[in-house]
């Protein structure tokens, strides 16, 4: 068995724990991980306590009523609350989820928050998506032509649109490569499953014209072969959709040109 060494100060500390509402008898406690690069403190879990009746019924907006009335040092993302921006995605209840459409009522007992596992955190809720957005830019993903460009538009047939769907509504949270064990220890030279996800977008697109080069950019023991089937992404992805599915489709795509 492996064994790890971790510093003396490694661990996560209880933090504060801020004062009830007074009055309320519909209240939640919500202990939120909290990181700052300014303070030079170890990262510690507060906890905060929220009334439910004087509140809206999802994990987003009790952090922005915490935000807004109790702790305004809280940081987190958050744009669209219809999950569809991929903004607020982070831990909850130990499964990467959309604050915005997990319902406070869905988690028992006290509501566990951390930020999306195995990245880089640049201050408590808000993890660093560069890598994984310079992943994604990696594939190239825009449609890639080599005949004249039509006068309107490029055609596709209803059949052709079809395969797209399950694909397209990918909205790059995250969830779903933060919830990969091959991306955790591989994140640096393995795409992971929301990229990959997207490549197989493009692939499949019938109006695009470079599957040759894009599946000569796969070709990579790390860049797609990393991936081991655990499904983790597609058990975890707040959209319903299976990264997994389509990188088994790449793979087979590989197989089929060398036939």
């Amino acid at each position: 068995m492996v064994q790890l060494t971790l510093p003396k100060n490694s661990q996560i500390k209880e933090g504060k724990a801020w004062p009830r509402p007074a009055g309320a008898n519909n209240v939640r406690e919500f202990r939120i991980y909290r990181w700052s690069p300014d303070d030079g403190q170890n990262p510690h879990v507060d906890s905060y306590f929220v009334d439910l009746d004087d509140c809206g019924p999802m994990i987003l907006d009790a952090l922005i009523k915490i935000k807004n009335e109790v702790d305004p040092t809280l940081t987190f993302r958050r744009s669209c609350r219809e999950g569809i921006c991929g903004s607020c995605a982070m831990n909850i209840d130990g499964s990467n989820t959309l604050a915005c459409t997990k319902g406070i009522e869905d988690v028992k007992g006290p509501v566990k928050i951390y930020p999306l596992p195995h990245m880089e955190v640049i201050k408590d809720l808000v993890p660093d998506l560069t890598n994984f957005y310079a992943q994604h830019r990696s594939i190239e993903p825009w449609l890639k032509t080599a005949t004249p460009e039509p006068e309107k538009e490029w055609l596709q047939s209803h059949g052709d649109r079809e395969k797209l769907d399950g694909l397209y509504e990918c909205i790059l949270c995250a969830c779903c490569s933060t919830s990969c064990p091959s991306y955790w220890w591989n994140g640096d030279r393995y795409l992971g499953p929301a990229v990959l996800l997207q490549a197989y977008r493009w692939l499949i697109d019938s109006r695009d014209e470079a599957t040759g080069e894009r599946l000569d950019n796969l070709e990579d023991p790390f860049r797609l072969y990393r991936c081991h089937t655990i499904m983790n992404c597609a058990q975890t992805c707040p959209k319903g959709l299976n990264p997994a599915k389509a990188i088994a489709e790449i793979k087979k795509m590989m197989v089929e040109r060398r036939v």
